[in-house]
């Protein structure tokens, strides 16, 4: 048993190794720089202070963290209704069709994500391909906006995020027994009675994972409103990198990021206080 115990213990050292390295002592790095400990040019006298935190919740950090968490939700529910339907096509196609959707999903991480938001600028810019194709039909008369305001970023996150929404929903429908579809409609179930009782119980493991992958990623992310989001849709996730890249201010852009931090442990430990696999069926406590 003891010589069990000692396997196990090797064979996890280097995952809790790389972890503590990359992971665990880089947070306490940016919680300490937060509290102006152990940043280059700070003197003892002005150590360990909460101003980082006081200005941080200030109203204008305040608004700003609930408009990237309304985008957040937003971009949540528009890549859940586009991502559920095909991920319930994929589970009853034929193998060949299975594979044929899931090359087409991971297909677009082939590329360099810049690459891709410059394409998707090219795609929805003024003088891009739909605009021109729309002026040349005569549907429109001038160019649309649709880059540098919020219908940008959501079909940014959209187009990001949806491989992420789609295979874990797909994982879960996909052991889904079809026989009790048909034992449900035999016995009498409406379509909507099979589905809110079979299909969807199945789904929600997937549906809760895609929902964590999309959310939490969203939230932070500064990549899109940078391309896509112009100057009057700053996330947090911006103000953050300035903080760190330009303003060189790291103390509170460490602040930002502990907040920003603390804000995703809610959700996940609501996560995990709501959902726990282990305890029912197909992941989902009644």
């Amino acid at each position: 048993m003891f010589k069990k115990i000692k396997e196990q213990h090797i064979l996890l050292a280097p995952p809790l190794f790389w972890l503590l390295l990359f992971f665990i002592i880089p947070i306490f790095i940016v919680i300490g720089y937060s509290f102006n400990i152990g940043v280059a040019g700070s003197s003892s006298s002005d150590a360990f202070t909460f101003d980082y935190y006081k200005q941080a919740l200030q109203g204008i950090y305040i608004g700003i963290f609930l408009k990237s968490f309304v985008y957040a939700l937003v971009t949540t529910i528009l890549t859940l209704c586009m991502a559920f339907p095909m991920a319930y096509f994929m589970s009853f196609a034929s193998p060949r069709t299975k594979l044929l959707i899931m090359f087409l999903i991971i297909l677009p991480f082939w590329t360099n994500f810049l690459i891709r938001m410059y394409s998707i600028m090219t795609l929805l810019g003024d003088s891009g391909l739909i605009n021109s194709a729309l002026l040349y039909l005569g549907v429109i008369n001038e160019p649309l906006k649709m880059i540098n305001n919020s219908f940008g970023m959501y079909v940014g996150f959209v187009y990001w995020n949806l491989p992420f929404m789609v295979l874990p929903i797909f994982s879960s429908l996909d052991r889904m027994d079809v026989s009790l579809l048909e034992a449900s409609l035999d016995l009498g179930a409406s379509r909507r009675q099979t589905f809110m009782k079979i299909t969807l119980p199945y789904a929600i493991p997937g549906l809760v994972a895609g929902i964590i992958f999309t959310f939490i990623p969203t939230l932070g992310n500064f990549v899109i409103p940078e391309f896509l989001g112009g100057t009057e849709n700053t996330m947090i996730g911006n103000v953050i990198t300035a903080q760190y890249l330009q303003a060189r201010n790291w103390p509170f852009g460490s602040a930002l990021s502990t907040v920003l931090m603390f804000v995703i442990m809610i959700f996940i430990s609501l996560y995990i206080r709501f959902f726990d696999p282990t305890k029912s069926k197909n992941g989902i406590n009644f």
